[in-house]
């Protein structure tokens, strides 16, 4: 055998594996690298709530941009200005003045001026700075040794300026006095740019861009500490060093596979083995992991914005959707894997997930019968209060009443519950999507006011009514034994809608009219009975009915056969060989415990009218004669109903079979 021919052989179990296999490398990715805090939950809490962090390497704090500037505005404005004494162009100076003096006249004037131009030298004429730099600490440097100095010690060529137009005022000439000394006045303390940038680059490269350090195992912050703005920078920064250094390693990415390949591996053999119902329909399973996988997506979505919105989702959602498709077990154990994946980006895991499963749990069983809206609400409402009391519970337990304070936590609770009510948005879509049909459609179907059942009553009452008195021995009876009994009733509405084409030739209803029958052969009113179930299909099909309700119309028959007209065709033909297939039903048989009632119910109630008597022995044996013929022809042999089922919708059959034709229990005399 090829491989074309085991996949197409093998086709429905291929799906799976290859489902399966896709999902696992879909969550392998979602998944995050194990962060065990999110950096959104400092900026939203007073206190911290979970147990104490402590630095799992060395870590060091990092300086702001802002705290970097500020440091770097400040050496720029205090750092001193370097000077160097150059007394070259002063010597000689000096030395023309001299010359000058011996070779004039007025050598005593000159003299003087030389005597206040040395008293000016001697204590330094330095280059002004900018206004800007007029207070700071000044260094000059003599002899290559830099001496702290101060401006005010110095005189400038202004100050000197002055010193010399008040000395030489009161002297002959003084203009002509002071024009020499300003002639031979010069700058002794030259500004030493090169030496002062040099100084300030290396105060600035000597910044440190980190205010503290902290070793291996020290705590950065206990259990229930106030965070302050110091603390939450401290977490903020630790945190985010582990995710800038964090890498996705090999050993991460396997872990993450082996993860989601071990729950969903758990999810898939549960189905296998436990809901063999589920498991061999590909879109049910298709479905529930598809649920997982978008459960998981979303919390990744909003896990970047902090611990509060991922205790905003509805997870309780997850319960409510897998509940009304499917049983109560199946949603548990979905929710349960999906909690479990959910998990990894909580902060505090066993927090959500006790949380998160004291919610489930009780939302399973508020959605226990889900038919009319209101019960979402109702759902909502127990959301919410198993939500707040299992929060309150466990913030007790670990000792932090002090976090109960923050309005901002409750808000979580009261968004998750809301969001609730959007099961009915997402209940449509999957219905549109996968073909299922929940209780709040199947509620509708069952209007009598709706177009096909108005049609109905109106064309042929007498079908419509036996269609009543099917769904009412129906429901009754899975309802005993277990089973959807929203769904056999809607079945049993519409599962004759097929006789709308040709009414007349049903007993029901022929009320004073000459059966047709009588007028043609056996084998053309077989097949125009049997042809009722074919073109129910094709109706049902028509008017858009879910195939969960159209199964009902393609097995109410079966394959058993149209006996009276098959009787009728052998007295006719006796001693030939008849051909029983002309006269059979096309199938399939009944599949599921539901369609088996219906079928019984049929039947039974079909039977029921062609009674002579009504009387409990009447009763008794039409009722085991039906069924068991039903049993004889092997039509349930494909349904999940065992002889105890059985029995106990033989007695609920006959008790409403009495009641409906008002019979007597005859008592011994």
């Amino acid at each position: 055998m090829n491989w074309f021919s085991l996949i197409r052989d093998k086709h429905a179990l291929v799906f799976k594996v290859i489902l399966y296999f896709v999902s696992t490398i879909i969550l392998t990715f979602l998944l995050p690298n194990g962060e065990k805090y999110s950096l959104n939950t400092l900026r939203q809490l007073n206190h911290w709530p979970y147990p104490s962090m402590k630095a799992e390497r060395e870590f060091y704090l990092k300086k702001s941009d802002s705290e970097l500037k500020v440091e770097q505005n400040k050496i720029l404005l205090e750092s001193p200005l370097y000077y160097k004494e150059n007394t070259t162009e002063r010597d000689h100076l000096l030395n023309e003045l001299d010359k000058l003096a011996a070779s004039n006249a007025t050598q005593s004037s000159l003299r003087q001026v030389k005597v206040l131009l040395d008293s000016i030298y001697r204590v330094g004429v330095i280059e002004k700075p900018d206004a800007k730099d007029s207070l700071k600490v000044i260094y000059v440097v003599k002899d290559g040794v830099a001496e702290q100095a101060a401006l005010y010690n110095f005189f400038t060529v202004e100050t000197a300026m002055r010193v010399l137009q008040e000395r030489l005022l009161d002297k002959p000439d003084n203009s002509k006095l002071l024009q020499t000394g300003l002639d031979h006045l010069s700058i002794t303390v030259f500004f030493d740019k090169k030496l002062t940038d040099k100084n300030i680059n290396e105060n600035l490269s000597a910044i440190s861009l980190y205010k503290a350090s902290y070793s291996k195992g020290d705590v950065l912050i206990e259990k229930n500490e106030p965070l302050n703005n110091e603390k939450r920078e401290i977490v903020v920064a630790y945190l985010q060093s582990r995710s800038l250094t964090s890498e996705n390693t090999f050993t991460q990415l396997l872990g993450r596979f082996m993860i989601a390949l071990l729950l969903f591996g758990i999810l898939m053999l549960y189905l296998a083995f436990f809901r063999k119902n589920i498991f061999g329909q590909n879109k049910q399973i298709t479905f529930i992991f598809l649920v997982v996988i978008v459960a998981v997506f979303f919390t990744k979505l909003v896990s970047p914005y902090g611990v509060l919105f991922i205790w905003s989702l509805p997870f309780a959602l997850i319960a409510v959707l897998i509940r009304i498709f499917f049983d109560s077990r199946t949603a548990l154990f979905t929710f349960l894997i999906s909690i479990l994946f959910c998990s990894f980006y909580a902060n505090d895991k066993f927090q959500f997930i006790f949380i998160q499963l004291t919610i489930g749990m009780g939302t399973v069983f508020s959605v226990a019968e889900m038919r009319r809206r209101k019960e979402l609400l109702f759902s909502a409402l127990v959301v919410f209060m198993f939500y707040l009391f299992a929060f309150l519970a466990f913030q007790f337990v670990n000792g932090n009443q002090q976090i109960l304070t923050q309005k901002a936590l409750y808000l979580p609770i009261i968004i998750s519950s809301l969001l609730i009510i959007m099961a009915y948005p997402f209940v449509f879509i999957a219905e549109k999507i996968f073909g299922f049909v929940s209780d709040f459609t199947l509620m509708e179907l069952c209007d009598l006011n709706t177009p096909l059942l108005r049609e109905l009553s109106l064309k042929i009452p007498g079908t419509f009514q036996h269609s009543l008195q099917v769904a009412n021995l129906a429901e009754e009876a899975i309802f005993h034994i277990g089973g959807n009994a929203l769904l056999v009733r809607a079945g049993a509405m519409y599962h004759d809608i097929g006789k709308m084409d040709n009414p007349r030739y049903f007993t029901e209803n022929q009320v004073g009219e000459i059966n047709p029958h009588n007028e043609i052969l056996p084998e053309e009113s077989a097949r125009i009975i049997i042809s009722h179930v074919i073109k129910g299909v094709e109706k049902a099909k028509e008017y858009k009915l879910p195939e969960a309700v159209i199964d009902f119309i393609r097995t109410h028959h079966g394959t058993t056969t149209a006996s009276f007209f098959l009787h009728n065709f052998k007295k006719e033909h006796k001693g030939e060989k008849i051909n029983e297939e002309a006269f059979r039903y096309p199938g399939p048989i009944p599949f599921s415990k539901e369609t088996a009632v219906l079928m019984m119910a049929d039947g039974v109630e079909a039977a029921s009218r062609s009674l002579k008597k009504y009387d409990a022995l009447a009763i008794n044996d039409l009722v085991d004669r039906m069924i068991d013929y039903k049993i004889a022809e092997n039509q349930f042999i494909n349904a999940e109903i065992t002889f105890k089922d059985i029995t106990i919708v033989k007695k609920i059959f006959k008790k409403r079979l009495m009641n409906m034709y008002h019979v007597r229990i005859e008592y011994p005399r």
